[in-house]
């Protein structure tokens, strides 16, 4: 036979299993309605004719707008971007001012920019510019004769050993000043 002082403690744990119980069935019942909720928004979305909407500009024809992803680059810079025209649409971007909108220039072409670092060692080490803009000291090979670029910034290099190699290719990717 169980005293008193451990019968009631048994009895509070099943109350508290009890508990847990509960809060656990009424969770399950909310993901079921939010489930049945969701799979009902998505039968009426797919039953909806849907529409492309297209940025809105104030002074301009939907023919005027050619918009390019930076002021200094034309085209996308990954496969899987979307052009800035098809990027700003929907809802929320229903009457947006292009013209007002940001417009930062694109880091891939401003770096293509820098000129070659040449260099008489075959490994060069590059730390960004040091401090807190910089990134982690990495070596770079530059004794093939092509231009190699730092894996962090794309800071150029090359050396000097090849200098009328690169001169002679028809075009680079960095200039060679």
């Amino acid at each position: 036979m169980l005293s008193a002082s451990r019968r009631s403690v048994l009895q509070r744990g099943r109350l508290a299993l009890g508990s847990v119980a509960a809060q656990q069935q009424k969770q399950q019942q909310k993901r079921a309605f939010a489930m049945t909720t969701r799979k009902a928004q998505d039968g009426a979305a797919a039953a909806a004719p849907t529409e492309t909407l297209t940025p809105q500009t104030t002074g301009a024809s939907k023919s005027d707008v050619t918009l390019q992803q930076a002021p200094n680059r034309a085209g996308v810079w990954t496969r899987n971007q979307r052009p800035r025209e098809q990027a700003m649409t929907g809802p929320r971007f229903e009457q947006t001012d292009f013209s007002l909108q940001p417009q930062p220039y694109s880091a891939m072409e401003l770096i293509h920019q820098q000129p070659v670092r040449w260099t008489h060692d075959s490994v060069v080490s590059c730390d960004g510019g040091g401090g807190p803009a910089g990134h982690p000291r990495i070596f770079i090979n530059t004794d093939k004769p092509q231009i190699c670029a730092c894996g962090y910034c794309g800071l150029p290099f090359a050396n000097e050993h090849h200098r009328k190699h690169l001169e002679s290719l028809p075009q680079t990717s960095y200039p060679l000043e």
